[in-house]
């Protein structure tokens, strides 16, 4: 009886320690922005100054022009807007990008409470949602 226990309990532990990434639709999105989830823009600053961003948006590059990126530096900058254990959104254009960052995040570094933007910041702004310019240092 003590083992199946053990067995269960290390069954559950091993779903628990790694939380899915929740993909979300726009009316999921605006629910979490009520709560002050925080979102996390990470296109580059062109994209931000071409379309503009969803508003109280933390602007935290991942990918280049070139496609290199930062791993650890990023995830730097992320732990100051986010812990591991903490809710947070993640938005790019069309949700590509931060899918793969935020699986990424979820089964590689731990980080258990993930929201990706599935449509990105372009649905967002095809559904006539609103989006602020961006405060760029020049």
């Amino acid at each position: 009886m003590i083992r199946l226990t053990v067995l269960f309990m290390a069954f559950f532990l091993s779903f628990s320690a790694y939380a899915e990434v929740k993909h979300i639709d726009n009316t999921a999105l605006k629910q979490l922005l009520k709560k002050n989830i925080p979102i996390i823009d990470i296109r580059r600053s062109e994209e931000w100054r071409q379309t503009g961003i969803v508003p109280d948006s933390h602007l935290l590059t991942f990918f280049d022009k070139k496609g290199s990126y930062d791993t650890p530096k990023w995830l730097t900058e992320l732990d100051k807007i986010a812990k591991k254990d903490q809710p947070f959104i993640l938005i790019c254009r069309t949700g590509n990008r931060t899918r793969t960052i935020a699986n990424f995040l979820d089964k590689r570094v731990g980080y258990q409470q993930i929201y990706n933007v599935e449509r990105g910041i372009s649905n967002w702004i095809k559904q006539k949602q609103p989006v602020v310019m961006p405060e760029l240092k020049k």
